[in-house]
């Protein structure tokens, strides 16, 4: 693993972490379960994929995870929103953890585009 997917590894893990603990919040404090369990599924799918496409068997098959990661950020993206805009996280949470999905979603298409034109 080159030392950009390694930093890339480390944000999405971080990320994860993040959703894991805001999901924990939210069940515990907040008793919302069913959009926490979307965020869970999609926000800690984004870094599974992105390690099972360091493994990948050809470029094509690397691209195909990374773009699934990119699904799994808007999907995040999505629910991150509803969240917020149902009254579940205030501004601050919001602000924050969207910045980081938001920065991983860049780089994903990023890393998607870079593939695309080496291949």
């Amino acid at each position: 693993m080159n030392d950009f997917a390694k930093i890339m590894d480390e944000k999405c893990m971080n990320f994860a972490i993040r959703v894991v603990n805001l999901c924990r919040f939210l069940n515990e404090e907040k008793r919302e379960f069913r959009m926490s369990d979307q965020l869970f599924r999609s926000g800690t799918s984004i870094g599974a994929n992105f390690a099972e496409a360091q493994c990948g068997i050809s470029r094509n098959d690397f691209i195909a995870k990374i773009y699934i990661s990119q699904k799994e950020c808007n999907e995040s993206l999505y629910w991150l929103r509803l969240l917020y805009k149902t009254g579940y996280l205030n501004k601050n949470q919001f602000d924050s953890i969207f910045n980081d999905c938001e920065e991983l979603k860049k780089l994903l298409i990023s890393i998607t585009k870079t593939a695309k034109n080496n291949s």
